[in-house]
């Protein structure tokens, strides 16, 4: 399992030209890509999403592309016929009594003398650069990722261990809370009819109509599946992110309707802290691929 927060660099050099790729992801509900490059790179960008989309599944990521050429700026050739010409011309002259001074100095003066052109770009070899540079960077940012969601992982496994602690906790709890009403309601009756005979099959109705509304144990029951998703989740890895935020607000769901349920400042609490625990693990898994 990966977060979707990391950072990765790669480097590709060859025939003097230098491709650096730099990938930077942060969290994201879907898969979304930013390219940043040189406009004459724009032809690359295809197979850099394919490269990406391939092990990127979730998040959103910036691609910054940077390129050095070490080249000569442009190729350089002489006239040599022209060049020849002119010589021939000043040999001429000098032999009817000029002074020859002509230097390659003159020559390349010139006009259309020396010929430039600007060098032509290989786009397959600079393809080529541009792979091998994602790729390393890719690495290295999935290396960083997975080392992340380790991290998260192993703490959303101890909140849960916890919020099972607590989930027992209240299971045991409930059926004392039923029994506390009864005695207190039994004892208010006594008070409010002064030592009369008390319809015990009345209190037992009261009774059983409090246990029914308070009744949690089908949340509880719901509950502890919900954790164990959460561990079978976990055990078969990939991209998880999507399944536990459901899963998330489910277990929210059913720890508000125990809070709902339970007039019980013991179970209150340990509402409390589950809701706060489920809360953090939301924050976690949100920077989960």
């Amino acid at each position: 399992m990966y977060s979707m927060t990391g950072y990765g660099k790669g480097i590709a050099e060859r025939s003097e030209r230098k491709i650096t790729v730099e990938i930077k992801t942060v969290n994201h509900r879907f898969s979304d890509f930013t390219f940043k490059m040189p406009r004459n790179f724009q032809f690359a960008e295809g197979a850099l999403r394919t490269l990406l989309s391939a092990k990127i599944k979730r998040g959103h990521a910036d691609i910054y592309l940077t390129y050095e050429d070490n080249r000569v700026n442009a190729s350089v050739a002489l006239n040599e016929g022209l060049a020849i010409a002119y010589k021939d011309i000043a040999a001429k002259l000098e032999e009817i009594g000029f002074s020859n001074d002509l230097t390659a100095q003159a020559i390349i003066r010139i006009p259309d003398m020396v010929k430039t052109s600007a060098l032509e770009e290989d786009e397959e070899l600079l393809l080529e650069l541009v792979k091998e540079a994602a790729g390393q960077a890719l690495d290295n940012l999935l290396a960083m990722r997975k080392a992340e969601g380790a991290r998260l992982v192993e703490d959303v496994k101890k909140k849960l261990n916890d919020i099972e602690e607590a989930v027992e906790t209240i299971a045991k709890r409930a059926p004392e809370v039923s029994e506390e009403y009864r005695e207190k309601l039994t004892e208010r009756v006594k008070e409010a009819l002064d030592a009369t005979e008390i319809d015990e099959g009345r209190i037992a109705l009261e009774v059983a109509v409090f246990i029914d509304r308070a009744n949690v144990d089908e949340e509880i029951t719901r509950l502890r599946g919900h954790i164990a998703h959460y561990r079978d989740i976990f055990n078969e890895g990939g991209a998880v992110g999507k399944k536990l935020d459901f899963l998330t607000q489910e277990a929210n769901r059913e720890t508000n309707t125990i809070g709902s349920k339970c007039n019980d400042m013991q179970i209150t609490k340990l509402v409390l802290f589950l809701k706060n625990q489920i809360e953090m693990i939301r924050e976690q898994i949100q920077n989960l691929e």
